[in-house]
Formats: C-alpha cells, structure tokens, sequence
C-alpha cells in the first residue's frame, strides 16, 4: 500500500483562482463609484476634506485597494470550516466599519450620503463574486 501526500498549498492555489475574478469585479466597482462621484460632484456635491478635495481617481484607487483586501481575506477564509460564510460576515463587517469615517469627518450630508453609496456600490459588486468563488464547507 502506498500513501501520497497533497503537497499543494491550498491558500496559494485559492488566491490564484481568485485573483482574476477579484481583478475583474474590482474594476467593475472602482468604474462604479468613479461614475457616481463623478455624477454626485457634477451635481455640485463637495468631497472637500481641510479644503483639499478627494480626486475622482481617488475613488478608483481605492476601490480596486477593496477588491485586493478581498481577495485576501477570500484567501484566508479558504483554510476556515465555512469559508463563504465566514468571508461574507467578515466582509459586511467591514464594509459597515468603512462608513465610519464619513461620518466622523466635516463633509455635508449629501456628501456622507454618496460617500456610503460608495462604499456599499463596491462590496456589492466585490463581495458576491468573490463568496461565489468560496466553498460553502471544507
């Protein structure tokens, strides 16, 4: 009788079948709130912190620095007993801790307003294709 071993590293095989679905939602969602800053501040709504701005791209960046964290945190949850399950709460818990600083800050309403549209337009986008993407049990 012969005994083989599985010698592949599960997290990195996980993070490689994700990194392009990850890639492809986060553009998706950084072309989202790009569009609906882009609106809001066409319609004259200020993103104005201590009188600096926040540039349009801004918003891309940073959304697509979401969908890499996601693709982090779906890596992890790989190795845990649920992984989608646990990658969704984690995700929601996070998402709801990203407003914070909206309404902490000095921006108007109409501003924490789209900021938290924002925010909520890309784990929408984000985080249902990369929970897809999860087992629902190891």
């Amino acid at each position: 009788m012969t005994t083989t071993f599985d010698t592949t590293n599960t997290a990195v095989a996980g993070t490689r079948a994700l990194w392009r679905p990850a890639l492809a939602c986060g553009t998706v969602a950084a072309a989202a709130t790009t569009t609906i800053a882009a609106v809001a501040d066409a319609a004259g709504v200020s993103f104005e912190i201590d009188g600096e701005a926040i540039p349009l791209m801004g918003f891309a960046q940073m959304t697509l620095l979401g969908a890499v964290l996601g693709l982090v945190i779906a890596a992890l949850c790989g190795r845990a007993g649920h992984p989608r399950a646990t990658f969704v709460r984690i995700t929601v818990a996070l998402t709801a801790l990203s407003v914070v600083p909206d309404f902490t800050m000095s921006f108007d309403a109409a501003s924490r307003a789209v900021l938290v549209l924002c925010h909520v337009t890309a784990a929408a986008i984000i985080v249902p294709v990369l929970a897809r993407r999860l087992p629902a049990a190891r």
